[in-house]
C-alpha cells in the first residue's frame, strides 16, 4: 500500500468491503489519542495477542506483508506517518464510492448542498459498504451519526488472525487482551454497526503461551456480549416488538432491588452474563409452566416501520420497552407475564421460546416438558430464520451451547464415571456447531444437524445419569449443579416486585387462629421443623418455618428503607403489608397476639431507618467538610431538611397507611438528632462570628420546617402538645437574641462616637447649591443606615427586642447629633443688652436716683460666647438649620426602610413558633413611633436657632441702627424706613441659603425680634426716647412699614400671621396716642387694683408716662413712683 495508490474503475464490492474492513482498522484519528492533530505524541499502545500452534503459518505471512508495507513505504517511515497514509487511503474509497455508480441515491445532510460539504472523514465506512451492497440509499446523516456514536469505543479487529489492534486506553488499566478469537463471520453476514452499551468490567484472564483454540477458557472470548450489535438489516425490516437488545441494555441500566441477596458465587468459565442467565432462567421457567398445563403462545404482531424507527428504537428507555404490557391476567398464564415483565424478556424471545418448546414435546409422549434438555431442545426447534438479526442469532445459539458445557461439563452434580470420555466429545461438537455458520450455505445446514443429533446422544447420556435412586430418563441432571442452579434461581426471584403481589395474595387468605377448624388446628400443629441453633436444636411450627425468613428480610429492608427504597416506594408499600400481615400471623402462633399495635412496629422501622439515614449523611456532610466553605452544621441542616422532605413526600405516603403520624415521628427523631450535634455549638457561641451567621440560620429553618411538617398533621393545638411532652426547642432565637444585642450595643456606642466626631469636623458650609445642608448629616444617616443594612444582612432569627434597641440607639444618635448643632446657641439674655435705668423726662438737668426695683445690673457677655456669637454667621446658621431639616425629613424614610425589612423579614420566615403571639405583633406595629424623640428635638432645636437668628440681627448685628439709634432724640428725625435697606439686605441673604420648607419659620423669627426690638426701644429706650402724642401717627406708620416689608406683596409671611404678631405692638401705639391725665387715671385705677380701660398693666402704663414729653407726666411718677429725672441729650 503506497502513498500514490488509486482506485481502478473495476473494483469490485467484495474488493471494496475488504480494503474497507483494512481501512476500518484504522479509521478517525480521534482514535488513536488525536495522532494527526499532534504528531508530537507517542503512537498507541499495542496489545499483542496470542494465537494457536494451528496458526503458525498465518502469523508468519501476516509479518512478511507487515514487513513488505514498510519496506515499500520507507523503513525510516515510523506508525503515525503510517496511520496518517491509512487515512489519506480511506478518504481516497470514500469518495470513489460516492462519486461512482455503486451508490444508488445519496441523500445530502442537513445543510448541506454537494458532497463538498461534507466532511467525508466523520462518514461511517461500515453504513457506506452496507447501502453499496444492498443497492440502497445512503443516508450521510445517518452515516455521520452512526460514526460518532462509535467513537468512544475501542474498535476490534475480527476478520482472519490478527496479531495487534489499539486500545483507546491505556493498557495497564484495561486488564489484560482478549486471548480467543470470535468464531469466523459467515460470509453472508452484513457488516454490522456496531451500538455500544455500558462497560462491564471482565474478570481477570491470565494469558499464557500459545495453545491449542479449544483449550482456552471461553470466558476470554469476543463473543461475551459486552459490545451490542445492531445491522443495517433492521432499518428496512424493523419490528415494533422489543428485541435482545432492548432487553440487555435495559437488564444493565437497572439492577435488581434483590442484589444485596446475591451470594457473589464464583465466575463461570463460559463467561455467561447476567443476561444470558436471566433469559435461561426465564426458558426454565416457562417449560415448568408448561408442565403445569400453563403454556400458551400468544399471537404475534409484526409491523414494518421506516427507517427513522430505528433512531427511536435506539433512544428508547426500559420503561418504554418493558412497562407496555396488558391487564395482568389470573392464574398460571398472568404470573408468567408478570414474570416476564419482570426478567425483562421480549415478546419476540418468549414466543420463540414457548412454541420451541411445544415444537419439542412433539413425539415425547408421557414426558414432562421440565424434564427436557432445555438447551438442547431449543437449539434443535429454533431455527436461524426465526431471527431478523444474524448477530443475534449467534448470541442466542452461544448462550444455549455455554449453558449446556456450563451444566453438563464444568458444574455437575453427578459424577462423570465412565462417561467422563465424552467430555471432549461434547466440547468438539460446540466448535463444530460454532464454525458451521462460517461455512457455505449449503454446507452450514448439514454440518449443523449432523452435530446436533451427535450432541443430542451425549448430552442426554450424560444429563440422565442417576443419582440418589433416580431413575434413567425420569431425571434430566442438566442444570443441576449448585453454582449454576443458584444463579439461575437468583435471577428467578431477583424480579421480587411483581412476586409479592401474590405473596400478599396468599398471605391474606391464611385464617385467623378462631377461622381454623379443629382438624386444621391439628394438622398444623403437628406440623414442625427443628433448626440446628449454636448448641441446642430450635423447633418451629409450620408458620413459623417458612415465614420467619422472610419476615428477617422485610426487616432487613425496612429498618433501612431510606437505602433500599431511595429510588422510590414502589415496592415498599407492597413490603410493608407482607411485614404487617407476617407479624399478624407469627403473633398469633407465639401465643402472644399483637403485643403492640401496628404502628409501634412502624415506630421501629422509622427510627431504625432514620436514624440510619442521619448517620451516613452525617458522615458524609464531616467527610465534605474540608472542601467545602461552608460550617458543617449549616451543611448538615441543610441535608437534614432534604432528608425530612424525602421522608415526608416519598415514604410518608406509604407507611401514613398503618401510622397516621409517621411523618410526627420522623420529623420529631431528626429534630433531636440534630439537635444533639447543635447543642454544643450553641453552649459555645458567644459571639456573631461567621459560623454563627452560618449555622444559625440554617438551624432555624430546619426547626421551621420540622415544625410546620408536624402541624400540618396534628394541627396547631397538637402541635403544642408535641412541643411540650416530645420536643426541646433549638432556642435558636433566645440565643441569637442574645448575641444581636452584645453587637446592637457595641455598634451604638461607635456610632456615637462617629456622630460627635462628624459634627465636630463640620465647617457648617452647604454641600452644593442644591443640597444646601451639611456633610454631617449625611454622614451620620450613611453611618445608620449601615449600620441598619448590617442588622438585617444577619439571617440569624430575632426577636422585636433587638429591633426595638436598635431603633432606641438610632433615636438617641439623631439627638446627640442634634444637640451638637445647637451647642454653640447662646441664650436669649446673651444677645439682648441689659435694659437702661428708668427715668422720667425733665428739661433741666437733675440728679439721678434709682428705684431699686426697675434698676437692673449690667450683665456683659464673656469673650468665648461673644466669639462664638460672631461666627455665627447668617450663612453658617441657614446651614444648620438646613442639616436639622434634612435629618428630620429622613427619619420617614428610615423609619419605613426598617418597618419594611423588618415585616419581610418576618413574612419570609415560618413563623410557627409559640412566641409568635399577638403582643409581638403589636409590637411590630409600634415601631413608627421608635424616633419621635428625635423629631421633638429637632423641632424645638429648629425653633430655638430661628429665634436666636432673629435675636442676632436685631439685637446685635442690628444693635447701633436698630437698639440705639431708632426714634432717639425725636420720631421724625430718627424714622425705620431708616434701616430697612439694611434689614433687607439681611433677609436676601436668609432666603438664598434656607431651604424653602424652613424660610417662612426663620422670618418669623425675625420678624418676633424686630417688634421684640420695636417695644424696646418704644418702652425700654432710656432717657433719649421722648414720645408725644402727636408720635403716634409715625409710629403706626413705621409699623405698617415693617409689616408689608415682611409680608412683601404675598411673596413673604402670610398677612394672617404678620398681622397676629404685630398685633401685640398697636395697644402700645395706642397708649402713647392717649393724653397724659387719660394715662395717669388708669395707671391710678390700675395701681388700686382695677382693671386698665386698654388692657394693658401697670408695667407699660408707667413706661409710656416715663418717655412722656410732658411735664404733669414727669411730677406724676416722681411723685407716686420716685422715678428719676433725666435731661435729653443733646
Amino acid at each position: 500500500m503506497t502513498q500514490d495508490f488509486h482506485l481502478a474503475e473495476g473494483f469490485t464490492v467484495a474488493q471494496m468491503t475488504l480494503y474497507g474492513y483494512l481501512v476500518r482498522c484504522h479509521r478517525q484519528p480521534t482514535d488513536f489519542y488525536g495522532l494527526y492533530e499532534s504528531e508530537s505524541r507517542p503512537p498507541p499502545p499495542a496489545t499483542t495477542l496470542p494465537d494457536s500452534p494451528s496458526a503458525a503459518a498465518s502469523d508468519q505471512r501476516h509479518r512478511r506483508r507487515r514487513r513488505a508495507m514498510l519496506a515499500e513505504s520507507d523503513l525510516g517511515e515510523n506508525v503515525v506517518e503510517l496511520l496518517q497514509r491509512y487515512r489519506r487511503d480511506r478518504h481516497v474509497l470514500l469518495n470513489y464510492m460516492l462519486s461512482g455508480n455503486l451508490i444508488k441515491k445519496v441523500v445530502m445532510p442537513p445543510g448541506a448542498i454537494s458532497l463538498d460539504d461534507v466532511d467525508i472523514d466523520q462518514v461511517s465506512v461500515d453504513y457506506v459498504l452496507n447501502c453499496a451492497k444492498k443497492g440502497e440509499a445512503l443516508d450521510l446523516g445517518d452515516a455521520i451519526r452512526l460514526f460518532h456514536d462509535s467513537l468512544d469505543y475501542p474498535y476490534v479487529n475480527n476478520s482472519g488472525t490478527v496479531e495487534e489492534f489499539f486500545l483507546l486506553t491505556k493498557p495497564e488499566y484495561s486488564g489484560p487482551a482478549p486471548a480467543r478469537e470470535p468464531p469466523p463471520v459467515p460470509a453472508i453476514a452484513p457488516s454490522p454497526v456496531v451500538i455500544p452499551a455500558p462497560i462491564v468490567d471482565p474478570p481477570p484472564v491470565a494469558v499464557h503461551s500459545p495453545v491449542s483454540t479449544t483449550n482456552l477458557s471461553k470466558s476470554q472470548s469476543f463473543d461475551s456480549p459486552t459490545e451490542k450489535e445492531l445491522t443495517i438489516d433492521d432499518i428496512e425490516d424493523f419490528e415494533d416488538e422489543e428485541d435482545e437488545f432492548d432487553s440487555r441494555r435495559a437488564s444493565r441500566r437497572h439492577q435488581s432491588d434483590a442484589n444485596d441477596l446475591s451470594l457473589r458465587l464464583p465466575l463461570f468459565e463460559t463467561g455467561i452474563t447476567d443476561d444470558d442467565l436471566r433469559e435461561t432462567a426465564y426458558e426454565i421457567l416457562v417449560a415448568a409452566a408448561g408442565a403445569s398445563g400453563g403454556l400458551i403462545v400468544p399471537q404475534k404482531e409484526k409491523k414494518k416501520e421506516k427507517r427513522n424507527k430505528l433512531m427511536r428504537k435506539l433512544g428508547r428507555s426500559k420503561s418504554e420497552s418493558t412497562q407496555s404490557q396488558t391487564q395482568r391476567q389470573p392464574g398460571l398464564v398472568g404470573l408468567l407475564e408478570t414474570m416476564r415483565a419482570q426478567l425483562e424478556i421480549t415478546e419476540s424471545m418468549d414466543i420463540r421460546t414457548r412454541q420451541g418448546l411445544l415444537n419439542a414435546m412433539v413425539g415425547k409422549v408421557g414426558k414432562r416438558m421440565d424434564n427436557l434438555l432445555i438447551p438442547l431442545e431449543l437449539l434443535c426447534c429454533i431455527s436461524r430464520a426465526e431471527f431478523s438479526d444474524m448477530k443475534a442469532y449467534l448470541r442466542w445459539q452461544k448462550r444455549q451451547l455455554n449453558m449446556l458445557e456450563e451444566g453438563l461439563i464444568n458444574h455437575p452434580v453427578v459424577g462423570f464415571g465412565e462417561l467422563g470420555r465424552k467430555v471432549n466429545e461434547l466440547r468438539n461438537l460446540f466448535r463444530k456447531i460454532e464454525e458451521s455458520e462460517s461455512l457455505q450455505p449449503s454446507a452450514v445446514e448439514v454440518q449443523r444437524t449432523e452435530c446436533l443429533r451427535s450432541l443430542r446422544e451425549v448430552a442426554t447420556s450424560l444429563s440422565e445419569r442417576p443419582a440418589r435412586g433416580d431413575l434413567t430418563g425420569e431425571v434430566c441432571h442438566w442444570a443441576d449443579g449448585y453454582h449454576l442452579n443458584v444463579a439461575l434461581y437468583e435471577k428467578m426471584l431477583g424480579s421480587e416486585q411483581g412476586l409479592l403481589k401474590v405473596v400478599i395474595e396468599h398471605l391474606r387468605k391464611i385464617p385467623l387462629k378462631e377461622q381454623r377448624g379443629p382438624q386444621e388446628r391439628l394438622h398444623l400443629k403437628s406440623l414442625r421443623s427443628s433448626v440446628d441453633a449454636e448448641d441446642s436444636f430450635q423447633d418451629f411450627t409450620f408458620f413459623q418455618s417458612f415465614l420467619s425468613p422472610v419476615q428477617k428480610w422485610v426487616d432487613k429492608k425496612l429498618n433501612d428503607y431510606h437505602l433500599h427504597f431511595s429510588e422510590g416506594p414502589s415496592m415498599m408499600a407492597d413490603i410493608v403489608t407482607v411485614a404487617m400481615l407476617i407479624r399478624r400471623i407469627l403473633g398469633e402462633e407465639n401465643n402472644k397476639g399483637m403485643e403492640s399495635p401496628d404502628r409501634d412496629q412502624i415506630d421501629r422501622y422509622i427510627t431504625s431507618s432514620v436514624k440510619s439515614a442521619f448517620v451516613k449523611m452525617a458522615h458524609s456532610v464531616e467527610a465534605k467538610a474540608d472542601t467545602s466553605h461552608e460550617h458543617v452544621l449549616a451543611s448538615l441542616a441543610e441535608e437534614t431538611k432534604k432528608l425530612l422532605k424525602k421522608d415526608t413526600t416519598v415514604f410518608s405516603s406509604v407507611l401514613s397507611k398503618w401510622h397516621p403520624q409517621s411523618a410526627v415521628v420522623s420529623a420529631s427523631l431528626l429534630h433531636k438528632l440534630y439537635g444533639s450535634k447543635l447543642k454544643p455549638f450553641l453552649e459555645h457561641a458567644e459571639h456573631l462570628t461567621e459560623d454563627v451567621v452560618s449555622v444559625f440560620p440554617a438551624a432555624d429553618a430546619l426547626e421551621q420546617y420540622i415544625m410546620s411538617v408536624m402541624a400540618s398533621v396534628v394541627g396547631d393545638d397538637g402541635l403544642d402538645s408535641i412541643c411540650r411532652q416530645k420536643l426541646a426547642p433549638y432556642q435558636i432565637e433566645s440565643k441569637s437574641g442574645t448575641l444581636i444585642l452584645r453587637w446592637v450595643n457595641g455598634q451604638l456606642e461607635r456610632i456615637e462616637t462617629w456622630v460627635k466626631r462628624a459634627a465636630e469636623q463640620e465647617t457648617w458650609d452647604p454641600i452644593s447649591p442644591q443640597q444646601r445642608h451639611g456633610a454631617s448629616i449625611v454622614e451620620v444617616y450613611r453611618i445608620i443606615e449601615e449600620t441598619a443594612d448590617q442588622f438585617f444582612a444577619f439571617k440569624v432569627p430575632m426577636r422585636t427586642g433587638e429591633l426595638n434597641s436598635l431603633c432606641r440607639g438610632f433615636d438617641k444618635a439623631f439627638q446627640v447629633y442634634t444637640q451638637l448643632v445647637t451647642g454653640p446657641i447662646v441664650d436669649r439674655e446673651d444677645l439682648i443688652p441689659p435694659v437702661p435705668v428708668l427715668t422720667r423726662y425733665k428739661k433741666e438737668l437733675g440728679i439721678k436716683a434709682f428705684v431699686k426695683k426697675e434698676i437692673h445690673e449690667v450683665r456683659t457677655v464673656d469673650e468665648r460666647k461673644a466669639s462664638e456669637i460672631i461666627q455665627l454667621t447668617m450663612p453658617k446658621l441657614c446651614v444648620r438649620l438646613n442639616s436639622l431639616y434634612y435629618g428630620i425629613s429622613q427619619l420617614s424614610k428610615l423609619e419605613d426602610s426598617i418597618n419594611e425589612r423588618w415585616a419581610r423579614r418576618k413574612s419570609e420566615s415560618i413563623n410557627i413558633r409559640r412566641s409568635m403571639s399577638e403582643k409581638s405583633k403589636s409590637a411590630v406595629s409600634s415601631q413608627k413611633n421608635q424616633f419621635d424623640g428625635s423629631r421633638k428635638e429637632i423641632n424645638a432645636a429648629i425653633d430655638r436657632i430661628c429665634e436666636f437668628t432673629g435675636l442676632k440681627v436685631i439685637f446685635w448685628d442690628l444693635q447701633q441702627p436698630f437698639i440705639d439709634n431708632l426714634y432717639k432724640n425725636n420720631v421724625s428725625q430718627a424714622r425705620l424706613d431708616a434701616i430697612m435697606e439694611v434689614l433687607d439686605t439681611v433677609l436676601n441673604q436668609l432666603c438664598n441659603v434656607i431651604v424653602e420648607q424652613l424660610r417662612d419659620r426663620v422670618v418669623t423669627g425675625l420678624l418676633q425680634a424686630s417688634l421684640d426690638g420695636l417695644l424696646r426701644v418704644i418702652l425700654d429706650g432710656g432717657p433719649t426716647r421722648v414720645f408725644s402724642p402727636s408720635d403716634a401717627t409715625l409710629l403706626e406708620e413705621d409699623l405698617e412699614i415693617l409689616k408689608e416689608f415682611f409680608i412683601s406683596g404675598g411673596d413673604g409671611l402670610p398677612r394672617g400671621t404678620v398681622e397676629n404678631l404685630v398685633s401685640r405692638v398697636r395697644p402700645v401705639i395706642d397708649l402713647i396716642k392717649q393724653e397724659t391725665r387719660v394715662l395717669i387715671d388708669d395707671l391710678r385705677e390700675v395701681t388700686q387694683g382695677a382693671k386698665s380701660k386698654f388692657g394693658t398693666d401697670s408695667k407699660t402704663l408707667l413706661r409710656v408716662l416715663c418717655h412722656r414729653n410732658d411735664s404733669e407726666a414727669s411730677h406724676y411718677v416722681k411723685k407716686q413712683f420716685k422715678i428719676p429725672s433725666s435731661a435729653p441729650a443733646t
